[in-house]
């Protein structure tokens, strides 16, 4: 159509927002994983390590120049201009170290190269140096993709049910409300999950990432949390060091507030991942591995997609397949995505925009009273 045509047409290949929030089949798929996988070409499945490492060195590369811009010429800018290129500096910084943090998530996954101890070895320093217990988050990790979606046994995320709400929750559910919960979770809640359990699984007794002996662990993963808990502390007497040779505000700018941004969008991320309208959650009597794989969503962060490795617009691929190597997983969700159908779910929203709304829409779940089914559980809002 000619200049005065309607342009409130939205594009045909995206979805509205009231598709994004239909609500997923929760009825045992008419597939099986072995028939979602078939459909993947076999070399999606193959892990390259000179392809992983580039990633590596290419975002550490991004990484070392943006902290040499900012420690050799920053301080040459008059006031107004080194106001404005801080915060660029923290906002950049914080996505290129992000894409690190994922890539030390593959290696978690197994899915860095074909040796485990290679995997290991690169994990343990990559996400040490962003004070990361890996081994510990690997192990609690694994649990979570081993019981996604389940109200007792997932790791993280898990929604509550109406009757466990706190009795504050109510004077919460309100735009100022949401405005200070939101900003809790974004800046404590990575660190509150890792020290407290928070926004985790209920255990019996007192659980904590960096406890070799919480009951998150078993006897044969014990050590390893010793090894995870070393790392971070030879990180933190590095920064010590630094700090005594820097000035505190040095390692501040340069290293503490970007690790602010990197767990952040940790939090968003997973946070958006798994809380959404149209996604299930299953008590026991309903769960099974599948069903609680596919009760997840796919996001669109626009050009961080591609910082951030397709972390965010592959996750269903990954909760399927989770040692497949970041590199092939958009392939991988291009071939599944005829076998899903109506189980697999983008949400092409602003991930701002869908903060928000699932702020306001994800309060608690329960069952649909007179659907018949008693174990699958929904998002509700009205407290």
């Amino acid at each position: 159509m000619g200049a005065g045509g309607r342009t409130s047409v939205p594009p045909p290949n995206r979805k509205s927002e009231a598709d994004s929030v239909k609500r997923v089949p929760f009825a045992k798929p008419p597939f099986s994983l072995s028939q979602v996988k078939k459909a993947i070409p076999p070399h999606c499945f193959q892990r390259s390590i000179i392809r992983s490492f580039s990633y590596v060195f290419y975002d550490l590369t991004i990484a070392f120049c943006l902290y040499y811009v900012a420690t050799h010429y920053f301080h040459h800018l008059p006031t107004p201009l080194s106001f404005l290129a801080w915060p660029t500096y923290w906002a950049i910084q914080g996505c290129i170290l992000t894409g690190v943090w994922v890539i030390a998530h593959e290696c978690g996954h197994h899915a860095f190269s074909d040796y485990q101890w290679l995997d290991d070895t690169v994990g343990l320093i990559l996400h040490s140096a962003l004070l990361v217990p890996y081994f510990s988050w690997k192990y609690s990790h694994r649990r979570h993709h081993s019981n996604t979606g389940s109200l007792e046994r997932d790791e993280v995320f898990v929604p509550k049910q109406k009757s466990g709400m706190q009795w504050f929750s109510k004077y919460l559910n309100n735009p100022l409300g949401r405005v200070l919960t939101l900003t809790i979770t974004l800046t404590l809640g990575w660190p509150l999950y890792l020290a407290f359990n928070v926004s985790g699984r209920p255990y019996d007794r007192f659980a904590c990432h960096y406890d070799p002996y919480g009951p998150i662990y078993s006897d044969r993963e014990r050590l390893q949390i010793y090894i995870s808990d070393a790392g971070v502390l030879a990180v933190c007497y590095g920064l010590y060091h630094l700090v005594m040779a820097k000035g505190l505000a040095w390692v501040v700018c340069v290293y503490g507030v970007p690790l602010l941004v990197v767990n952040g969008f940790l939090v968003l991320i997973t946070y958006l991942q798994h809380t959404h309208p149209a996604l299930p959650h299953y008590d026991s009597s309903e769960w099974d591995w599948l069903r609680g794989a596919l009760a997840t969503v796919d996001r669109d962060y626009g050009i961080l997609n591609k910082v951030f490795h397709n972390i965010t617009d592959t996750h269903v691929a990954h909760h399927l397949f989770s040692t497949m190597p970041h590199y092939h997983a958009m392939e991988a969700t291009k071939a599944i995505k005829p076998i899903l159908g109506e189980y697999y779910r983008l949400d092409e929203t602003p991930f701002y925009k869908a903060l928000w709304r699932e702020a306001k829409e994800c309060i608690y779940v329960e069952p649909d009273h007179g659907t018949g089914s008693k174990g699958v559980f929904w998002y509700k809002n009205k407290l």
